[in-house]
């Protein structure tokens, strides 16, 4: 069923945050397409983990879609992170102890540590995960063995984040945590795609951004079939997770809204190509696509839950317009058809 909302809708410029004819934005009626069930809203607070809150919401709804409940623990994951990235850091003593990923990053994580619902191992409010990877590394650098560090620093994780069971109890069923990640996600559930011309189209490539530390390889394909991808996935009750920037002055998460400030080239390829390149699109931040929305002008939108909290006009989400997404995505991950 259709839903209507308000959207206030504001275009900002580098100057006042006015329009460049100097008129003020009104309210437009915003209606809802498509929108696909999802989990609460998280609040991934002090931490670089939103490559983890939005992949684990893809598959969330994935399986609300199709009648399951779950409710998956992102704290559980980067607990496993936090482990590994200790280890290395005591063995080498080189780099510093970093939670950024890519969405792919999470299956692989799942496939080696197992996974838990939210019920079963979550973090407090308050849990800051900049302030745990800074008392890791001093644990790392003092420890006289790597037994003395992972015992020193699994009381740190136990303390600051939460104690893991051997256990998940979920529906009357007992798993263990990696049977629990393969009874709600397989290894070769999704697949990862970008658009990019300095790669052929048609082949899978190590994305080259910073946070692809696992060397993840994305197919890639034309932006128009990029966007394809994701819009048909919706329509048919899939969910995709959207790996983008948002440092346009037009991503405001206070408004809810990502709005391009100005029009899109006639050649929007190479567009996103030079702006990749000149490093004016980065991989900021990813959120999960779960529907599709259009204006008073027919200006289409995707909806996207964001994973820091709900205070914005829209709980938490975001309508991020067709165009932005054209040019602004990095990549994302969706259900292998």
């Amino acid at each position: 069923m259709k839903q209507t909302i308000m959207l206030l809708v504001v275009l900002l410029l580098v100057s006042c945050g006015q329009r460049k004819d100097g008129k003020t934005t009104g309210s437009q009626r915003m209606t809802t397409e498509v929108l696909l069930k999802t989990t609460p809203v998280k609040n991934q607070g002090h931490s670089e983990l939103c490559w983890d809150y939005a992949m684990l919401a893809t598959i969330e709804t994935e399986h609300l879609m199709q009648g399951d409940s779950v409710n998956l623990s992102p704290d559980y994951v980067a607990r496993q992170l936090l482990e590994e990235e200790g280890n290395r850091l005591f063995l080498t003593h080189t780099g510093r102890i970093s939670l950024r990923g890519t969405a792919p990053m999470l299956i692989h994580l799942i496939e080696t540590y197992g996974l838990t619902h939210y019920d079963a191992f979550h973090g407090s409010d308050d849990t800051d995960y900049d302030v745990i990877c800074r008392k890791i590394s001093p644990l790392a650098h003092g420890s006289r063995s790597l037994e003395e560090f992972q015992q020193d620093l699994s009381a740190l994780l136990d303390n600051t984040i939460n104690a893991i069971t051997p256990r998940v109890y979920m529906f009357g069923a007992v798993y263990t945590p990696l049977e629990f990640a393969h009874s709600v996600c397989r290894d070769d559930e999704y697949m990862a795609y970008t658009s990019f011309t300095h790669h052929p189209f048609g082949e899978a490539f190590p994305l080259e951004v910073p946070d692809n530390r696992y060397y993840d390889k994305f197919m890639n394909v034309p932006i128009n079939t990029l966007m394809n991808i994701i819009i048909n996935n919706v329509r048919h009750g899939h969910p995709v997770c959207w790996e983008g920037d948002i440092s346009e002055e037009g991503f405001s998460f206070e408004r809810g809204t990502a709005i391009l400030d100005k029009p899109l080239e006639k050649d929007v390829q190479q567009e996103r190509q030079r702006e990749f390149e000149s490093h004016k699109t980065t991989d900021d931040h990813c959120m999960e696509i779960v529907g599709i929305a259009h204006d008073g002008r027919g200006r289409k939108y995707f909806i996207m839950k964001n994973s820091w909290g709900t205070g914005n006009p829209y709980h938490g989400f975001m309508y991020v317009s067709f165009d932005y997404a054209r040019l602004k995505t990095i990549g994302i991950v969706a259900r292998r058809q």
